[in-house]
């Protein structure tokens, strides 16, 4: 599983947000016990002080009875100042450090592993980061309805739109769950309005949850963003620069209207390295088009389209615009 730093990064932002946010209320509450008994000031002065010097002369190997008196000091104090507080109308955990999480007291790891709280968030800053793609927030396989495609079977196949799609649905959800290193890529071909886009957007929503690094762009972007990234010559160029290492280093690229952008040599290129790269590095990639098989052909020279051909699954969709049928309702 690879973990997208920037978008670390932006988990690490907001949990040390929360953190500050939580020192702030603790300071607020230390200034207002302090106006209110000012006792309490003196005593937590009194015990950093012995806290400090129970730690020099620990290592400064004092005797065992000095070091004795001085934790019986400290509890003392402690105790003392538990019970101001109750007097004055304050629980006795009033001026704890309110962690939001416990487990890792904010700090967002518990020993090297990364802790929940953070994972959380650095998942809640996946789902910013595919907010093109989950555009109105249903994008869910219990929401996909496979009553927009005919039941009538084709006269070519035997296969009606609807047995085909329900096959396609049922391979993107197995796809979804079980989705790891032994995934396959899946080529998305079929006219547009078909669900290609949905059903990315649905797997998306499950792989991301899963913790993977989960990246999703249109062709004509993603090649924009190579083209910035060799040939400005701006501060903006880094920025271009590590969008294109997202994309060749993500766990899942969902790569949306393959064959909408101007097809030059240099987006022949930037294709090429796209598929060959993640091919090479084992990650994973769903390419969607809505141009048939013989128009890529033309398009995309022989090296791409081995690869296209014989490392991806070709999950063909069938039927009518599903869009203008529910317009139409």
């Amino acid at each position: 599983m690879s973990i997208d730093g920037r978008l670390l990064v932006r988990a690490k932002t907001a949990l040390e947000e929360r953190r500050s946010m939580n020192d702030s209320i603790l300071e607020q509450r230390h200034e207002r016990v302090y106006a209110r008994v000012p006792r309490v000031r003196v005593l937590d002065a009194q015990i950093r002080a012995t806290m400090i010097e129970l730690v020099g002369i620990t290592i400064g190997g004092a005797a065992e009875g000095q070091i004795e008196d001085l934790r019986r000091r400290n509890l003392e104090l402690q105790d003392e100042r538990r019970r101001i507080l109750i007097l004055a109308g304050f629980d006795e955990d009033y001026l704890d450090d309110a962690y939001a999480c416990k487990k890792c007291n904010d700090s967002g790891y518990i020993r090297t592993a990364m802790c929940a709280c953070l994972l959380e968030l650095y998942r809640a800053e996946q789902r910013k980061s595919l907010s093109n793609l989950l555009k109105l927030g249903d994008e869910t396989f219990d929401n996909f309805d496979l009553s927009y495609y005919d039941d009538t079977p084709a006269p070519d196949t035997g296969i009606s739109p609807r047995r085909s799609m329900e096959i396609i649905y049922e391979t993107c959800v197995e796809y979804a769950r079980k989705f790891g290193k032994r995934s396959m890529n899946l080529f998305f071909n079929g006219n547009p309005g078909l669900g290609k886009t949905f059903l990315s957007a649905c797997i998306a929503n499950v792989v991301a949850d899963s913790s993977y690094s989960v990246v999703y762009d249109m062709a004509s972007s993603i090649f924009s963003k190579f083209e910035d990234a060799k040939f400005m010559r701006t501060d903006d160029q880094d920025e271009a620069r590590a969008e294109v290492r997202r994309c060749l280093e993500c766990d899942l690229l969902i790569f949306d209207d393959l064959g909408t952008e101007m097809t030059t040599a240099f987006t022949v290129s930037a294709l090429y390295e796209i598929i060959n790269t993640r091919l090479v590095t084992g990650k994973k990639t769903i390419v969607s088009s809505n141009l048939e098989i013989s128009e890529l052909r033309r398009r995309y020279n022989d090296q791409i389209m081995s690869r296209l051909e014989g490392e991806y699954q070709l999950l063909t969709f069938r039927g009518d615009d599903i869009r203008k049928k529910r317009n139409a309702l």
